[in-house]
């Protein structure tokens, strides 16, 4: 239940980034200097080529990753049903400075002198499409896997019933132990298709996500198989017939 933190970390300095870039975009301001300042910390020159197309691509990813955090955080608040399980403090601090790193590596994607006091002219690409559609079919599976696994501890009316692990039945579940891990995947994926594909420091991020819910995955899914002698045995643990 403390990852409820993590979200409402995201959605105030997500949302604060995407204010701000924005208002560069689209208004002509400037980045706050602070911003600035850690664009050349982090080796981001300013540039003064026309990347308009670029700009719009990393404002779109943030405000994807912002619904993302609102929606996972919503559903912390009210769709799922958390046990009695516990976090590592080391887990849980790297978790929380997660979220504030990853929407400062999009902010990141774009120059410090970003709008370069003019407003800037949108221009949707194919690969603009393919991300977004790619992002709501990965958040509406994600969303439907994780009310599966709520229901299971609440009864007919909705009151929480139980806080047992029970096998899940339904929608990803049918293919592999934790389809809500490989949403997460996906939903990445789709963020770096809308980068314009060939963003090398984004898919960095996906193969952190990767690997890190593959991890959790594959833990799941032998606790399910520890647990229920029953468990199907064609479910694989992490991607639909492969891993």
């Amino acid at each position: 239940r403390w990852f409820t933190h993590f979200y409402v970390v995201s959605v105030l300095w997500n949302g604060f980034l995407l204010t701000c870039l924005f208002r560069a975009e689209f208004l002509g301001e400037s980045l706050p200097l602070w911003i600035q300042d850690m664009h050349h910390a982090l080796g981001r020159d300013s540039q003064s080529e026309d990347m308009g197309n670029e700009h719009f691509s990393a404002l779109l990813v943030l405000l994807l990753l912002w619904l993302h955090s609102c929606r996972r955080l919503a559903e912390c608040l009210w769709t799922s049903v958390f046990s009695s399980a516990v976090i590592h403090v080391v887990q849980y601090c790297f978790g929380l400075g997660y979220y504030i790193a990853v929407g400062s590596t999009v902010l990141c994607q774009v120059p410090t002198n970003v709008g370069n006091g003019k407003e800037l002219s949108v221009q949707i690409c194919w690969y603009h499409i393919i991300g977004v559609m790619m992002y709501i079919w990965a958040s509406l599976h994600q969303h439907r896997c994780l009310a599966i696994l709520a229901n299971l501890r609440k009864s007919k009316s909705g009151k929480v019933v139980s806080l047992s692990h029970s096998v899940p039945f339904g929608d990803w579940f049918e293919s592999v132990s934790c389809p809500h891990y490989f949403a997460e995947l996906l939903i990445y994926v789709s963020m770096a298709i809308t980068l314009g594909i060939h963003n090398v420091t984004w898919w960095c991020v996906v193969m952190y996500v990767l690997f890190n819910q593959a991890l959790a995955a594959v833990l799941c899914h032998e606790f399910y198989q520890k647990n229920f002698s029953s468990y199907p045995k064609h479910r694989k643990a992490f991607i639909p017939l492969v891993f």
